[in-house]
């Protein structure tokens, strides 16, 4: 399978990694079954083992879907992108002590320090994420679709010129133009949370 831009495998994968980075599970499967011959073959060669390649690949298609919405065609191809994924998690396995230390009463699990986010900071968080959605809301139609190609899809501008069927100045406008919107909008949000 061809990880060359040009070939059409390239552009049908990099549009279902677009479509399962939003939640598309059809997409999802059918990205796992055009690739997953390749992807188990990349993992054989490094673990040597074909249970434990089972293994690797099943955990990286959970963080494919986990990471699809972080995918930027602009920077890796596809196949490129998800072979990495592959790789790291192979050589993590490879490279995993023979004999894991007993914990019988899981002291170590249970005085690791937490460094995921307070209660009060996931609350702030998913404001944070409904005032990005309202403001994204209050952006016009141009707007608000170019920006959603080019940030949420990972799309160049040009990309977005050519998905929207418009001139590439007149996207780069709207992005522009939307952005600034979209930073008078969260300002006024930092501000409100300041002033409580």
């Amino acid at each position: 399978m061809s990880d060359n831009p040009t070939n059409p495998t390239h552009d049908r994968l990099t549009a279902l990694l677009s479509r399962a980075g939003l939640g598309d599970r059809a997409a999802f499967g059918e990205l796992y079954e055009t690739s997953k011959s390749k992807l188990f073959a990349v993992a054989l060669r490094i673990v040597r083992e074909r249970h434990i390649a089972e293994e690797v690949l099943q955990d990286s298609f959970v963080k494919i879907w986990h990471h699809s919405a972080d995918y930027t065609a602009a920077k890796s191809a596809p196949m490129t992108w998800m072979t990495a994924i592959v790789r790291n998690r192979s050589l993590d396995i490879v490279r995993r002590p023979a004999r894991e230390i007993a914990d019988d009463n899981d002291f170590f699990a249970l005085n690791l320090p937490d460094d995921g986010p307070t209660p009060p900071e996931q609350l702030a968080n998913k404001r944070d994420q409904a005032h990005i959605v309202r403001c994204m809301q209050d952006l016009e139609g141009e707007q608000h679709r170019a920006i959603t190609l080019a940030f949420f899809q990972g799309l160049s501008h040009t990309e977005v010129a050519v998905k929207l069927a418009k001139p590439l100045g007149t996207v780069k406008t709207h992005i522009r133009r939307g952005l600034m919107k979209l930073k008078d909008c969260l300002d006024g949000h930092v501000n409100e949370g300041a002033n409580r």
